[in-house]
């Protein structure tokens, strides 16, 4: 059974690691799912793609949270947190602007 105390301890011994691998990682999935949307992939890739930039998004939230429990606050824990809320409100954004789209892309071809 995982232990939460485990678990932190290890997200803030090994944060460079962390953080060197996570903010790439939802940095660029988001970008994915942006491009899936611009070129006008099916709804399905771009649900796939912004449910793994999510992930990569909470991973960062809840690392984050790790160093909140431990009282450290400093610039880097909230830019972090702003980065991670900022892909989320992306990735939702991109799929219900992209579902807009393709309602009225729909309605003017018919016309």
């Amino acid at each position: 059974m995982l232990d939460f105390h485990n678990l932190a301890e290890f997200s803030r011994a090994n944060c460079v690691g962390i953080c060197a691998f996570i903010v790439p990682a939802n940095l660029l999935a988001t970008l994915s799912t942006i491009i899936l949307a611009v070129i006008g992939r099916p709804t399905l890739q771009l649900w796939q793609s912004a449910s793994i930039a999510s992930i990569f998004a909470v991973l960062m939230v809840l690392h984050v949270y790790t160093w909140f429990m431990a009282n450290v606050v400093m610039s880097p824990t909230y830019i972090l947190l702003g980065l991670a809320i900022t892909c989320l409100l992306t990735n939702v954004a991109t799929i219900i602007l992209q579902k807009r789209y393709l309602h009225r892309f729909k309605f003017s071809q018919n016309a």
